[in-house]
C-alpha cells in the first residue's frame, strides 16, 4: 500500500524482544537475513529496522511515521515527536532501565559535586552534558563506542554514564554507582503529521493498544477453581481481581466454578490459602493479552 504506515523497529538488543511482543499482539514479523525491511502480516504496515539511537530523528523528519525507541534516545536527540505509549519491556526484565553514573569502587568521588573537572565516558553524550551543565558542574564528556566500563578500568576516564537494569555488569567491572540520571523505557512514538492523519493515527493507536495488552498479559494469569457453596464467600474474600470474580453454578450441584485474573507473583501464597479454605481443582493458565 502506498499510504501504509511506515513503522520503525529497533535493531540490536531489543529486536528479538520487540518481534516477540508484536507476535503476541497478533503481528508476525519476519526478518530476512541482512534485510532492513522485515515482512509483516499486515498490508497496512511497512516495517524498517533502525537503531534505537537514531529512531526518533527519523520519526521526527517523517522518514518513518512511527517507531519504537527509548525515552533516553528521545532525550539525547531532543526530538520533537508525539509519544503514544510507554512500553516497559527489555531483553532482561519487565522494568525500566537506568542511566547511572559509576566510578571505580575505590574512587574518592561520592556524589555529583565530586565530578567537577573530571572526565566521563558515555554513549549518552548530549544528555549527560546538559545534565551536568544544568547543575553547574564542569565535566568533560567523551563519546564511547562500546565497552564503556573498561574506559574507567583502563584509566581513560574518571567515571562512566551507562545504562543498566540490574547493576550486575557494573559491579562485575569493579565499579560503584553513585547517582541515577534517568530511568528509561521503550516508547511508541509518532511523527506529528502522521498523528494528524486519521487512518495512520487509527493504526498507531491499534498497535499501542495491543502491545500494551500483550505486556499486561505477561504479568497476569487466569485462575479457575471449583468451590462448594458452603465455602464460597470465604474463598471469594481471598480473591484479587481486575473487577469481580466470575462465579457460575455447576450443573445439578451445590458447587460453583470461580474464575479470576490475578498477578503472577501472588499465586505462590494465594493457591495454598485457597486450598485450605475449600477450593478444589485449581487451574492456572497464561493470558496472551489483556485489553
Amino acid at each position: 500500500m502506498t499510504d501504509a504506515l511506515k513503522l520503525g523497529l529497533p535493531k540490536g538488543s531489543l529486536q528479538n524482544a520487540t518481534i516477540a511482543l508484536f507476535k503476541r499482539s497478533g503481528w508476525d514479523i519476519n526478518v530476512n537475513g541482512r534485510s532492513y525491511f522485515p515482512e509483516i502480516n499486515d498490508p497496512s504496515i511497512s516495517c524498517a529496522l533502525c537503531r534505537a539511537q537514531e529512531m526518533s530523528r527519523y520519526v521526527e523528519n517523517g522518514t518513518l511515521d512511527a517507531g519504537l525507541t527509548g525515552k533516553d534516545w528521545i532525550a539525547e536527540n531532543q526530538s520533537d515527536v508525539h509519544v503514544v505509549a510507554d512500553l516497559v519491556y527489555s531483553k532482561v526484565s519487565a522494568r525500566p532501565a537506568r542511566w547511572v553514573l559509576a566510578v571505580p569502587f575505590d574512587s574518592p568521588i561520592r556524589d555529583l559535586s565530586g565530578m567537577a573537572g573530571k572526565k566521563i565516558s558515555t554513549e549518552l553524550v548530549s544528555f549527560t552534558r546538559r545534565y551536568f551543565a544544568e547543575r553547574d558542574i564542569a565535566v568533560e564528556v567523551e563519546f564511547s563506542w562500546g565497552a564503556t566500563e573498561a574506559k574507567v578500568v583502563s584509566g581513560l576516564a574518571d567515571a562512566i554514564v551507562e545504562v543498566t537494569e540490574t547493576g550486575s555488569t557494573i559491579k562485575a567491572h569493579g565499579l560503584r554507582i553513585i547517582h541515577e540520571l534517568m530511568q528509561t523505557n521503550t516508547r511508541l512514538i509518532a511523527n506529528h503529521d502522521a498523528w494528524r492523519n486519521p487512518p495512520k493515527r487509527e493504526k498507531i493507536e491499534q498497535i499501542a493498544q495491543l502491545l500494551q495488552g500483550a505486556l499486561l498479559g505477561e504479568k497476569l494469569v487466569g485462575l479457575k477453581m471449583n468451590v462448594p457453596q458452603s465455602h464460597l464467600e470465604r474463598v471469594i474474600a481471598l480473591l484479587p481481581s481486575l473487577n469481580r470474580p466470575t462465579v457460575a453454578p455447576l450443573y445439578n450441584s451445590d458447587w460453583f466454578a470461580v474464575e479470576i485474573v490475578a498477578e503472577i507473583q501472588i499465586l505462590r501464597d494465594l493457591i495454598p490459602r485457597l486450598l485450605k479454605n475449600g477450593a478444589e481443582g485449581i487451574i492456572e493458565y497464561p493470558l496472551n493479552k489483556v485489553v
